[in-house]
């Protein structure tokens, strides 16, 4: 079991917890296609998601492939998610 996930956190989530339990549905999304798509490296390389006012920003360790990004596009698009394209990356 890999017990070293990264941490969620939100712009405002003491007044709205709800951000912080979407964030988790989002990463759930994203590691079940990276898991579909055989990449058991993609959950080494994160280290942070955080939700600043609807934009998702995901912070990596090392550089994200094309393909890790796009999990976090789709899952932020997607009804768990935000339903937008606001996504950044950090590294």
């Amino acid at each position: 079991m890999f017990l070293d996930h990264p941490t969620i956190t939100a712009t405002n989530s003491h007044t709205e917890p709800d951000r912080i339990e979407r964030l988790q549905r989002v990463y759930g999304y994203a590691m079940a296609l990276a898991d579909a798509a055989g990449n058991a490296r993609f959950v080494e390389k994160l280290t942070q998601l955080h939700d600043h006012k609807g934009t998702l920003i995901v912070f990596w360790h090392e550089a994200p492939s094309g393909d890790e990004q796009d999990y976090f596009s789709r899952a932020w698009a997607s009804k768990v998610g935000d339903g937008t394209t606001h996504v950044e990356h950090e590294y």
